[in-house]
């Protein structure tokens, strides 16, 4: 739980985060309880590309090069490891936008980014 009053904000942000809430709904839950009437939901994310090439090339990066280079350098396999596992099961797109309006977020925008490897999901509190 937040450790703020119900309408407290007016806009709510978050950058490559959301991923990693516990509870992807309680998260949306509160971020709505604590932005005032009007206000504004901004969710920047990975996703993954629709596009079949730009799929395939994102795929081979983010699952092949970025854990070796990853464990090179920081010696830690399991964080460049858990990355591109918490953005495939993230509910990217469309799946995203349906959580969000079933937490109450009206007005629901994706704006793909970079051929669709991170969106920014807008939304409003009415």
């Amino acid at each position: 739980m937040l450790p703020f009053a119900d309408y407290t904000f007016d806009a709510v942000t978050v950058a490559f985060g959301v991923r990693n809430f516990e509870h992807l709904e309680k998260g949306l839950g509160e971020m709505f309880r604590v932005l005032k009437t009007c206000g504004k939901l901004v969710v920047l994310e990975f996703s993954i590309p629709r596009n079949r090439f730009f799929r395939s090339i994102f795929h081979f990066y983010f699952f092949r090069i970025l854990p070796f280079v990853g464990r090179l350098l920081s010696k830690d396999a399991h964080a460049y490891n858990y990355l591109p596992d918490s953005v495939q099961s993230f509910p990217h797109g469309v799946e995203f936008k349906n959580r969000l309006e079933n937490s109450g977020f009206r007005e629901v925008k994706i704006k793909p980014l970079t051929f669709g490897i991170a969106s920014i999901y807008t939304g409003i509190k009415i």
